[in-house]
């Protein structure tokens, strides 16, 4: 049984996150380099990675990934100002999203060589999290063509509406950023931006969807469940920290 370390980082500013995932990512990465230039004969199984997920909301920011476009933040760095909104130009893939209160973002670290080196893969079975998550919340979901993240209504022109973005990084099969799964999110936010540079779809929340709040933690709980199964992965408990050694 693989393990994955899982911590619930609380509320965290997006960069501290980032440094954290880049500084666990980076001693994979180099953990593996050193593998492989080590002696067949010498070598252990495989290289000394472990595998971390962690979960937590951040304050109002705007992130923009490497093959984004600034055209798609609608505002200037005064509005921005004004909202108390921070921006972030990322090393993720896909365009620009909104993170905020509200919603549960999750960052899993992962040394894929422990399931398998197939990057789309990943992608289908972090959606795989989401929909069976909100499945269980009796919101049916699922993907929309030629789009990562999770939607609803996908298969019906004009009704098609985003409740979790993704985007990610890999490095030597290790990865880092996530998904972001709108729970009970000011979409308003969405407003400023063209989000995920898609502008003829809508966002949406599990609250918006409901009808009514949503408790944060029992979602967290759901999607950490779903993690392990989908992973196939025993999910162990770390105390809430903002840091990882």
């Amino acid at each position: 049984m693989k393990h994955i370390y899982f911590r619930d980082l609380g509320v965290i500013e997006y960069g501290e996150a980032w440094d954290m995932q880049e500084a666990l990512l980076q001693k994979g990465v180099q953990a593996k380099s050193a593998w492989y230039q080590t002696p067949e004969t010498e070598r252990r199984e495989h290289p000394d990675t472990t595998d971390h997920l962690f979960f937590c909301e951040h304050p109002h920011v705007y992130t923009l990934g490497k093959s984004g476009h600034m055209e798609n933040l609608l505002i200037n760095d005064s509005r921005l100002k004004e909202l108390n909104v921070s921006f972030y130009k990322t090393n993720r893939g896909g365009d620009i999203t909104y993170h905020g209160p509200g919603q549960v973002v999750g960052y899993p670290v992962l040394d894929l060589e422990h399931f398998y080196t197939d990057l789309g893969k990943y992608m289908r079975n972090l959606e795989e999290v989401i929909i069976r998550t909100l499945a269980r919340y009796g919101i049916e979901s699922g993907r929309l063509e030629g789009s990562t993240g999770v939607w609803l209504d996908a298969d019906v022109p004009g009704r098609e509406r985003k409740i979790c973005a993704m985007g990610v990084r890999s490095s030597r099969w290790m990865t880092m950023h996530g998904f972001a799964l709108n729970v009970n999110t000011d979409l308003k936010y969405f407003g400023y931006i063209v989000p995920c540079g898609i502008s003829d779809k809508k966002v949406t929340s599990m609250e918006l969807e409901l009808g009514r709040k949503v408790d944060e933690q029992e979602v967290k709980d759901t999607l950490r469940e779903e993690f392990g199964k989908v992973f196939i992965a025993d999910i162990l408990q770390l105390p809430p920290a903002k840091s990882v050694t």
